[in-house]
């Protein structure tokens, strides 16, 4: 299979699979997942560790493979099934080069800034849609700050944030990274989605756009029937 090849292929199990990572958890079982670049930027994260403080669940792939799956679960909620699609498989693509050891703890800082730069590097090598690269690319770019505002931490950029993506969108993508990440309690699992919830409803109180209100108000129903 070639490079073109296997991005149909990935594309038509991301959009059409109810539990994508079934696939590509055979394609590496059977030694058949494309090493070829740019899909060997996929493939260093099968080799790389995360801190299990924050993630039990394994390493990054192994994280990928769970916030695909929440993410077919979900995205019908979505205003563009085949961005959130193709940005749960990129989003942490720049742990591979930013995952570091610093005193004795594994850390990725600036993964998000890093996965949009190879991220579009990844997506340029298979089409020319320049609006669907931007697309998946601010997904990735800006999936980290829910967890930077809620928390208040200063690496938190809401008003640029806010100027480049969807804040719905970024609310729903982050439902699914931060549940896919496997041995949550039930407690924890409440206090991540009431934080997707308060970062959803601190981003409509800044918004004076309707239609992205409405939405807002959308995906908090949605999450507010799994509490």
């Amino acid at each position: 299979m070639n490079e073109s090849s296997s991005f149909k292929s990935f594309e038509e199990h991301l959009l059409n699979d109810q539990k994508p990572s079934d696939f590509f958890r055979e394609l590496v079982s059977n030694d058949s997942f494309p090493q070829e670049k740019p899909f060997n930027m996929l493939g260093q994260l099968m080799k790389t560790e995360q801190n299990p403080k924050f993630h039990p669940e394994g390493n990054v792939w192994e994280h990928t493979m769970q916030v695909v799956d929440y993410a077919a679960i979900y995205n019908h909620l979505s205003a563009n099934k085949r961005v959130f699609m193709w940005a749960s498989l990129l989003h942490d693509l720049g742990k591979g080069t930013t995952t570091k050891i610093r005193n004795g703890k594994i850390t990725s800082y600036d993964h998000d800034i890093a996965g949009a730069r190879l991220t579009k590097i990844f997506l340029l090598t298979f089409t020319d849609d320049r609006t669907f690269i931007d697309d998946v690319c601010k997904l990735v770019r800006w999936h980290m700050q829910p967890l930077f505002i809620t928390k208040k931490l200063p690496f938190s950029k809401i008003s640029e944030m806010m100027s480049e993506v969807s804040t719905a969108e970024i609310g729903l993508f982050n439902l699914c990274d931060r549940l896919g990440r496997s041995e949550l309690s039930e407690e924890n699992k409440k206090i991540e989605l009431n934080n997707v919830i308060n970062f959803l409803n601190t981003c409509s109180e800044l918004s004076n756009d309707i239609d992205e209100k409405s939405n807002i108000l959308k995906i908090i129903h949605h999450i507010s029937t799994l509490l």
